[in-house]
């Protein structure tokens, strides 16, 4: 049984020849929830655009369900929601109509379209709001629809591209608790997202890519599981805007606009960020030492393929 989702060797150059995507490597096997993690810029938006044919590449392989984007290029279509992160709905099409629309484009009938309509409107609480064009809906009806417009052809791989960014924390516990019930079913679902509560809420694997390339790809505790040690973080009385970002081996890392300084725990490596401290005049409010999370594993492998520290 073929993945999801095989890229293989793929590089993507844009006209002024930047290198968006790297040799990136990637496999997503089919059911899985997987996570797709990176900086800004790193080409995550890049890729997913490859893979929805809405961006050529110069090199590499990229299959959907063992078909190649390129050569059967409406049947991977066919296979994939998207939900980009922008708006683009049509502005003259009513919420219900889009819908319609976007069924009709993968070939669904306009009698079995209406009733996908229906059934997402009213999934999602839009029903009374069907006859509005999108600009009359909120920040989180738009959302929604977006989700909704994705799923009229019933796609075997849903793609989300930043879908809870900038929604109420109601609407985001309501869209995780959907999209896990959604893969539960057997739905494959690719997502990038900056929130790291997020991808541990929602993924069962992740891929971390920065520069172009995958740095990491994995289940989400054997990410985690490859930094050794636990974690110290120091809250400061006063912030710290300059800090090395490597000291010895170990990566430091500023949070929260320098109130805390986290690093990976090695012999010796506290009294070393102590004396640095100290010698900026900066005292130490409290000290906490836990075991590795996500957004460490993530911030160190950014840091590690950078050759510094976040």
């Amino acid at each position: 049984m073929p993945p999801a989702i095989s890229i293989k060797n793929l590089t993507k150059f844009y006209r002024n020849r930047f290198k968006a995507l790297d040799n990136l490597q990637l496999d997503v096997a089919q059911g899985q929830f997987f996570g797709f993690l990176g900086p800004n810029g790193a080409g995550k938006t890049t890729t997913i655009s490859v893979m929805t044919g809405l961006a050529n590449y110069q090199q590499g392989e990229v299959q959907i369900f063992g078909k190649d984007v390129r050569r059967d290029y409406r049947q991977t279509r066919a296979m994939i929601g998207l939900v980009p992160q922008e708006f683009n709905f049509d502005p003259f099409l009513s919420a219900e109509q889009i819908l319609i629309y976007e069924a009709g484009y993968f070939g669904v009938d306009r009698s079995e379209g209406k009733k996908r309509a229906e059934h997402w409107l009213k999934f999602f609480d839009l029903w009374e709001k069907r006859k509005h064009d999108y600009k009359r809906l909120s920040g989180g009806m738009k959302r929604r629809l977006l989700i909704a417009r994705a799923l009229m052809h019933d796609p075997a791989i849903l793609i989300l591209d930043e879908p809870t960014a900038g929604v109420d924390l109601e609407l985001r516990y309501h869209l995780w608790s959907f999209l896990k019930e959604l893969n539960s079913k057997g739905k494959t679902i690719f997502l990038t997202t900056h929130y790291i509560e997020e991808a541990e809420k929602l993924c069962t694997h992740i891929g971390v890519v920065h520069q172009g390339r995958v740095v990491a790809q994995d289940a989400i505790g054997a990410v985690i599981h490859r930094l050794h040690g636990d974690f110290v973080e120091l809250a400061l009385k006063t912030p710290v805007y300059e800090f090395p970002h490597q000291v010895g081996e170990v990566a430091v890392t500023i949070l929260d606009g320098g109130k805390r300084l986290s690093f990976e725990e090695k012999p010796g490596m506290v009294n070393r960020v102590l004396q640095l401290l100290h010698g900026k005049g900066i005292e130490i409010e409290k000290v906490d030492v836990r075991r590795p999370k996500l957004e460490d594993a993530f911030l160190s492998l950014t840091a590690k393929s950078s050759g510094g520290g976040a």
